[in-house]
């Protein structure tokens, strides 16, 4: 550091020169030792990154961000995550899109945790959150009470997009509203997993195209964590997406997961996906999977549409249960088709209004009807996802089957949709309640 020299010209009094002193000792000074909590501004959060060590909080008060916000090389531990946090609504910290770069960019970072931020993508071909293409790997991220909105420009341009390895990451209670797609994990080769990961509590409004998509994956890193199994779960995310498809080619569902590695680590993962409510999609099913799935619980409602397909898309099915399910669709309610030989394949107690209800080579035990006698059978069945009550109307038989106790086992497995303990078998998301339920939506 070069000397800082003070004449009698530059200061003509000791009394200026304790002022511009005291001036320099009021500018942030961006401490890094753990746990310190460094409140920075619009105009000078840029130079507290760097210093950023594992416990540290960056606490970005309330004002317009226009210099993006690039995390890397960040890496915090497991009990000492580095967090950098907007202020608590109403107030707002918002990040505006530039061109040519993603707002929140991600690069060989770790156990970082971002929350309550405005992401403004101002129509720019720009993603909200990217964990970028040419990182080794962004892994126990925790994205927070984000609102991404304006990121629609096209429809490869995402609210959250990982393209690097990416696992142990929690995306809770944010909201995307006019994506191009609202999430989208991995990349479209297979070459970049996303696992061991918790997406909950998401609201995702109007996408182009997908609302949730987890690609594909062929393989993991070296440096991923060795596993015999893992979970990604999928829950209580609310995904409405009322666009018709520019063309048929461009046509997506609300929630796609693709398989895990075929063989090798990560061989036996499966996704979780309970709770959901998945509403509306003119040009596509709601749902599609293969690999290894457990879909249970889930509310799916498309007065223009199809249901859920389990299906071949760049493999095939293998174990899969679907359970417990309240699906009410204008077409297809469920198809059940190219599995693999060899795994199990269970379709049990689900509540199924469509046309037809089921189609496929799994049979089991569940209530169908046609679409059009869906509207008497429920409590309120509503073209605003805010009124719906899917609660049955009058009591359904009990199915003469039984759900196995692995499946049952599942977290949340043995509750219904609203999370009341199911006391018998039962067709559907949703138990009836009493006088004074809370409506199923």
């Amino acid at each position: 550091m070069s000397a800082i020299r003070v004449s009698n010209a530059s200061w003509r009094s000791r009394r200026a020169f304790l002022r511009w002193l005291t001036s320099l000792l009021a500018l942030p000074a961006f401490p890094g030792g753990a746990g310190a909590a460094i409140s920075v501004r619009p105009d000078n959060y840029r130079r507290a990154l760097a210093s950023l060590r594992p416990g540290d909080t960056l606490v970005l008060t309330a004002g317009e961000y226009s210099r993006g916000l690039p995390l890397h090389e960040l890496v915090g531990t497991p009990d000492q995550p580095i967090v950098i946090q907007g202020p608590e609504p109403p107030a707002r910290a918002v990040f505006v899109a530039r061109p040519g770069s993603h707002t929140v960019s991600l690069l060989d970072s770790a156990h970082v945790v971002l929350r309550n931020l405005v992401l403004d993508g101002r129509g720019l071909p720009v993603d909200g959150v990217r964990a970028e293409g040419h990182a080794r790997w962004a892994h126990h991220v925790t994205l927070e009470r984000l609102t991404i909105v304006n990121h629609g420009a096209t429809q490869q341009n995402s609210g959250v997009s990982t393209k690097c390895p990416a696992w142990g990451w929690v995306v809770r209670g944010n909201t995307i509203v006019g994506a191009g797609t609202g999430m989208y994990f991995g990349d479209s080769d297979g070459s970049d997993p996303f696992f061991d990961s918790l997406i909950e509590g998401n609201r995702i409004v109007d996408p182009v195209g997908y609302g949730i998509q987890v690609k594909h994956q062929h393989g993991r890193p070296e440096s991923a964590p060795g596993v015999d199994r893992s979970n990604t779960v999928i829950r209580r995310n609310l995904i409405v997406k009322s666009r018709v498809a520019a063309a048929p080619e461009q046509a997506r569902p609300n929630l796609l997961v693709g398989h895990f590695p075929l063989a090798g680590p990560g061989a036996h993962d499966r996704y979780l996906v309970h709770g959901n409510l998945l509403f509306d999609n003119p040009s596509e099913a709601l749902f599609q999977g293969e690999g290894n799935i457990a879909l249970y619980n889930n509310l799916m409602i498309n007065p223009r549409g199809e249901g859920v397909r389990i299906q071949p898309h760049n493999h095939k099915p293998r174990e899969v249960a679907v359970f417990n399910n309240t699906i009410v669709a204008a077409a297809l309610g469920i198809e059940f088709t190219g599995g693999e030989p060899g795994y199990e394949r269970l379709l049990e107690h689900n509540l199924v209004f469509g046309n037809p209800p089921i189609r496929g080579e799994v049979a089991g035990d569940n209530f169908t009807d046609a679409y059009d006698r869906a509207r008497a059978g429920f409590v309120r069945l509503d073209a605003d996802p805010a009124r719906l009550d899917l609660t049955p109307r009058t009591p359904l038989p009990e199915p003469h089957s039984a759900i196995g106790s692995q499946w049952l086992a599942l977290p949340g497995a043995d509750r219904d949709y609203l999370g009341r303990l199911r006391n018998a078998q039962q067709f559907g998301a949703c138990a009836r309640g009493g006088a004074g339920a809370a409506a199923c939506r």
